[in-house]
């Protein structure tokens, strides 16, 4: 009887963590020594925000993402807050507004200029005042524009909407009152409608964050969970947490039903926290641990076993804190599907580790770089307070795309005219490109014409199957720019399959001369 191993297809498999050299690191930084459980780190394509050590209050540095190298001792601050500072979080939708939590009970919201800093910062854009006791968690909404959520250790989750115009607000749209005990951590689902939450009571919570209901609340006696985060769209969650041997472990649950995790597993005997961290765009998982120096990496299926163990990074310096970079802010020439910002403050530096998919191409790949969420947001403040759910707008990182950093132009708010076919609507979405590159819209349209010439039972064509020409109509933005790339992708297919039978085409010539001078010799 032969043994057959068992292998797992997968594009992931063979990527590994590289880091940046002393020249691209960040010297002398002043990382703050607070024993808090955050990342105390945040970056975005333009800036870096770390929380320092200072006396007489808490302060935060900003400073250009490309300016590496040591930093000057007497760089300006953010510096507003009474107490130390918790959290920083960048607003996903403009890359020059910061938000900060602090022990003084408050939050802050705080205009970054688009230059070098030349004086601290100390007076914020506004002021959020509701906490009784210090504030240790922020998060903006991900899809919906200036909603921010707040928890403090009075047990309370406040939801704000930075869209009022006053400078100090003091009364949240809402408070959720659903926890005995301090929120450890908060996650959204994709489109911002679900709230999980773990709390020191070691309970799970799925909350529905406008009508404030708990809409599932679970806790398992062998997980003591610290840090919860949701899986995407795949209706999982994934936890991390300590075991009855205070062993680092971590858990997978069905987002419908926690009472019993769909896995759990020992990672090792260490004391530090672990920080999940998922991409959506792969399904790749990053475990990092706070106080050592591994960044454990996994790939998540829908199917059992559903944590498929892919590679670790390994380093000697431990971090105290972590920082990813947005998807939109990736080198892609060089196959980077992720980026950290380790902190390390025992050499008062923070080292950027790569994660790249080796690949000898020096093209675009498609295939690791799918459609990522935009810097737009889907929704306005109050559509999503009316309860409006809606997805992320989708961008592609191939270079050159107009969507990566704005908005495309064909999104602008003018009323769209009803196409009658899908070709139409194919010409409509494609009238960016013509306007910038004239000749290749000018090759696109000739291969168009050549499609529009076949059958209409050979009008079938797939892309990442996905039917192209019998599709409904795009009827939201997110629709229409998901329909222009799958259009896009497909054309230079048909392109490649063109020039694929010319070649054979001109290889068949060859040989009937070959056999024609045979016969006549």
């Amino acid at each position: 009887m032969s043994w057959h191993p068992w292998y797992r297809s997968s594009k992931f498999r063979h990527v590994y963590g590289k880091a940046a050299s002393k020249d691209k690191c960040y010297d002398c930084m002043p990382i703050t020594l607070n024993v808090h459980d955050n990342n105390f780190c945040a970056v975005n394509p333009n800036f870096i925000a770390v929380v320092t050590e200072c006396a007489g209050g808490g302060a935060f540095l900003v400073i250009p993402i490309n300016q590496t190298g040591k930093l000057d001792p007497h760089y300006p601050k953010v510096c507003g807050h009474k107490g130390n500072v918790l959290d920083i979080k960048w607003n996903p939708f403009n890359d020059f507004v910061i938000a900060s939590c602090s022990e003084d009970a408050t939050v802050k919201i705080w205009d970054i200029p688009n230059q070098l800093l030349k004086r601290n910062i100390t007076t914020p854009k506004k002021e959020l005042l509701a906490h009784t006791r210090r504030v240790g968690l922020i998060e903006w909404h991900p899809t919906a524009d200036n909603i921010l959520f707040s928890s403090g250790y009075d047990y309370k989750i406040m939801i704000w909407n930075l869209e009022v115009k006053d400078a100090i607000l003091q009364k949240p749209v809402k408070i959720l009152d659903a926890h005995k005990d301090v929120v450890l951590s908060m996650s959204f689902n994709t489109d911002g409608s679900l709230l999980a939450t773990a709390c020191r009571d070691k309970k799970i919570r799925v909350i529905d964050p406008r009508a404030g209901t708990v809409l599932q609340e679970g806790s398992y006696k062998s997980h003591r969970v610290n840090k919860v985060l949701f899986l995407g769209n795949m209706k999982k969650l994934f936890s991390t947490g300590t075991s009855w041997w205070n062993n680092r472990q971590i858990a997978l649950w069905n987002q419908d039903d926690l009472s019993v995790p769909l896995l759990e597993e020992d990672l090792d005997g260490s004391s530090g926290l672990l920080f999940p961290i998922y991409d959506p765009d792969t399904h790749m998982l990053y475990v990092v641990g706070k106080g050592d120096g591994n960044i454990r990496y996994y790939e998540i299926s829908p199917e059992k076993p559903y944590l498929n163990y892919l590679m670790e990074y390994r380093s000697h310096l431990p971090q105290k804190g972590i920082g990813v970079m947005p998807k939109r802010g990736l080198d892609v020439a060089a196959c980077e599907i992720f980026r950290f910002y380790k902190l390390i403050p025992t050499k008062n530096l923070i080292e950027p580790i790569s994660m790249i998919v080796p690949r000898r191409s020096e093209s675009y790949q498609a295939d690791i770089y799918p459609l990522t969420a935009a810097a737009q947001p889907a929704l306005t403040a109050q559509e999503w307070l009316n309860g409006i759910n809606k997805g992320p707008l989708l961008v592609s990182l191939r270079p050159g795309s107009k969507a990566v950093n704005s908005p495309p132009q064909f999104l602008e708010p003018e009323p769209l005219p009803q196409a009658t076919n899908a070709n139409q609507e194919e010409e409509e979405s494609m009238s960016v490109e013509d306007q910038q590159n004239p000749r290749e819209a000018q090759d696109d349209r000739s291969w168009m014409e050549v499609e529009e010439e076949l059958p209409k039972n050979e009008q079938m064509c797939l892309s990442n199957g996905f039917d192209i020409f019998e599709c409904p109509p795009p009827k939201t933005e997110n629709e229409l720019l998901q329909m222009y790339y799958r259009q896009q992708e497909e054309i230079r297919r048909l392109r490649e399959l063109l020039i694929q039978k010319d070649v054979q085409m001109k290889q068949m010539e060859l040989e009937l001369r070959n056999v024609l001078m045979n016969t006549d010799n």
